[in-house]
């Protein structure tokens, strides 16, 4: 007993909760079973009564100051409310101090009798010098900026589209979507009203493993993904045109485009040729974009410069072993700052350069898109999507060991979303290593995503407060909640929100912690509603009923589009993949047809037409006006809806038997919004919205 209440104070003190709460209300309570391989899996062995107090002794000083800052090591950083005092510890008392802001402006003063720092108004990151010692405030407004804030209209209801990227298509994007078809689809959204265009994740990928296609399974989520760079935009058709002839590409891309699937293997590994040949015209001297890509390559610094490094590691590797993790590299090569990996980077810069130029490509393409949306009339732009997680054998793990824990996979418990639990296969981040760190790994991927963007969406924000771990190889079941510093992470939001103007969703679906959505909305952060959840009784909640601090939507990647649920094609999938017997199929169907009544209803008390069963089409438009009419400032229509298709992107619980991540629309992205389809949903959208606002 003594044993197990050891293992208990070190799993705590580890961030782990022992306790939790199950998406059925039922307490449960995590086993020292569950708990020693996990802590283990965490850096902090507890196999017998020396592991735990030689773990625990060294968690405690791992852990940087938190409060009293009068002696001991002083954090890198510490994160304050903008005007709020900032205790330091009473051993600084009427200590001198000075305050270099971030715009270059000083502040001299001195601690009160507590040894608290006065509140600071200009919120940034500023240097706090005591005596000869420093540190960085990161100073956060209250909340973050919302719609009303970027749209200048008070009490506002916009809406906007979400889409996967690669879905969209134009003549020559090489079999999927790239920046140069989406600034088509944003300057055809933006004059039928949209404020906005929510995208699927764009991360950086692995080159030399074309087989991931799975935009949730990253390798790292501070880059981005240069399959989908159009390089044309950048360098020029003649250029591409070049290229394509010299690599004898041209048949290929044809038919890669014809495909009404995404090939990702045969189209990655086409784009990535394409790539290499513009890389040799490029660095042949005389291009006058030079300078602009060796400004890039400056200001991307140490970690551009690793995440290249990674790459042409990992192809090295990969052609030797195939493709695998950096944990299994010889060991000279897993310390990306080991002498061993900078004699590699110098013998194979001009591989290091490549991985720059795709960089810099698909940044370049992306400014692009957000220019191109903001000056065709939205006041928004390009909504991000952050994933939950990165590869735990990827670039950003690599790169940033001391802050991530790659032994561990972020899943979840068993809930309303997939009673089985789930394992995602990415790893999360350390809240001790974060702590140490400053947040520099989390404040860096902040910074990247919202570069281009005019807003992010933060996957599975529960994060924030907690993820579900599992130990690498072990089912959904043996794993725990780890707890982060909520507060912490919040206020860098919200500061990163208004450095870059931008808006802040958080996918709040599943096992929520209670109160949890309320401290979004107190940060100015959206939650997320989406009609085919908004039921409660047995009835759908009528729209004046939605949350006024959340999007609304009417379906999600991983959900059925809405024709496909009202046709039970979900239930179809999951019987043909054998995820349900006969017995649950039945009751599927049966469960889906009392709510195909209770949605009628739902339209009918909202005084909308009542479609008939067999009209699939008319249930798809009465499901967009009766979103729009809530009072959710963001609408978030999915192109999937707006165009009336049947399939969802994406099966959770399945990477075989249904193609995940590779569907694409039919038609060109500068006109698709244009057929009679989806311009009769957008202007019934648009309609709602305005009814909205009485």
């Amino acid at each position: 007993m003594h044993d197990d209440a050891k293992l208990i104070e070190l799993a705590e003190a580890a961030g782990l909760s022992i306790d939790w709460t199950d998406a059925n209300g039922r307490p449960q309570r995590v086993t020292p079973e569950v708990l020693r391989p996990l802590l283990e899996a965490l850096g902090f062995p507890a196999g017998s009564a020396d592991d735990i107090h030689d773990s625990h002794a060294r968690l405690q000083q791992a852990e940087p100051a938190r409060d009293d800052l009068s002696h001991g090591e002083w954090p890198p950083l510490r994160v304050v409310d903008q005007g709020h005092a900032l205790p330091l510890g009473a051993g600084l008392a009427h200590r001198a101090f000075r305050l270099e802001r971030e715009d270059g402006s000083r502040q001299d003063g001195r601690l009160d009798e507590s040894g608290r720092l006065p509140g600071i108004e200009v919120i940034g990151y500023h240097t706090l010098h005591i005596a000869d010692r420093q540190l960085t405030l990161a100073v956060a407004p209250a909340r973050c900026l919302g719609v009303d804030d970027l749209t200048g209209q008070p009490n506002a209801h916009v809406w906007g589209l979400s889409a996967q990227f690669y879905s969209a298509r134009r003549e020559g994007d090489g079999g999927f979507g790239d920046t140069l078809a989406m600034e088509h689809l944003v300057r055809s959204a933006a004059g039928l009203g949209a404020d906005a265009m929510a995208i699927s994740p764009l991360h950086a990928m692995f080159s030399a493993d074309l087989g991931r296609s799975s935009p949730y399974s990253p390798s790292s989520r501070m880059f981005f993904n240069v399959l989908h760079a159009a390089p044309g935009a950048v360098l020029g058709e003649l250029a591409v045109n070049h290229a394509l002839e010299r690599c004898g590409l041209a048949a290929e891309q044809a038919r890669l485009e014809a495909l009404e699937l995404v090939d990702w293997p045969a189209a990655s590994a086409a784009k990535l040729t394409l790539l290499r040949a513009l890389f040799d015209d490029f660095i042949q001297g005389g291009n006058p974009l030079r300078q602009d890509f060796d400004t890039f390559r400056l200001n991307g610094g140490d970690a551009l410069t690793q995440h290249c490094r990674f790459e042409a590691l990992h192809a090295y590797q990969a052609r030797i072993h195939g493709p695998r993790g950096w944990q299994d590299w010889p060991e000279v090569l897993r310390n990306p700052n080991s002498n061993e990996v900078r004699r590699f980077a110098a013998e194979h810069d001009r591989e290091v350069s490549f991985h720059a130029f795709g960089q810099w490509l698909i940044a370049r393409g992306l400014e692009r898109v957000q220019v191109a949306a903001r000056g065709a009339g939205m006041r928004i732009g390009l909504i991000a999507d952050l994933a939950v997680g990165a590869d735990g054998g990827g670039s950003q793990a690599w790169s940033r060991q001391a802050e991530l824990l790659p032994t561990v996979s972020v899943g979840a418990p068993p809930d309303i979303l997939n009673r089985a639990g789930q394992s995602w296969g990415v790893s999360a981040f350390s809240p001790t290593g974060l702590r140490r760190h400053g947040y520099r790994a989390y404040i860096e991927m902040l910074q990247a995503n919202l570069a281009h963007a005019g807003g992010i969406r933060i996957d599975h924000v529960m994060g924030l407060q907690r993820l579900w771990v599992i130990p690498q190889g072990a089912p959904p079941q043996a794993g725990a909640y780890l707890n982060y510093p909520l507060d912490d992470l919040l206020r860098l939001l919200a500061l990163e929100s208004h450095r870059h103007r931008a808006l802040v969703l958080g996918e709040d679906l599943g096992t929520v912690p209670e109160g949890f959505s309320e401290r979004l909305a107190r940060r100015g952060i959206l939650g997320m509603r989406v009609l085919q959840f908004e039921q409660q009784d047995g009835h759908f909640r009528a729209p004046h009923y939605w949350s006024n601090q959340a999007l609304a939507t009417t379906t999600t990647h991983d959900l059925p589009t809405m024709r496909g649920w009202w046709q039970g094609r979900d239930i179809d999938w999951r019987q043909e993949l054998q995820q349900s017997d006969a017995q649950q199929t039945e009751k599927d169907r049966a469960e889906r047809e009392r709510e195909r009544q209770a949605l009628l209803q739902a339209f009918q008390d909202n005084h909308q037409p009542r479609p008939a069963p067999d009209q699939a089409a008319e249930v798809v438009d009465q499901s967009v006006r009766f979103i729009g009419e809530s009072p959710a400032p963001l609408v978030l229509l999915p192109m999937e809806d707006a165009l009336g298709l049947l399939e969802q992107p994406n099966l959770p619980g399945t990477t075989e038997g249904h193609p995940n991540w590779r569907r694409r629309w039919d038609g060109a992205a500068t006109d698709l919004l244009h057929q009679e389809t989806p311009r009769r949903r957008l202007a019934l959208l648009t309609d709602a919205r305005r009814k909205a606002d009485l």
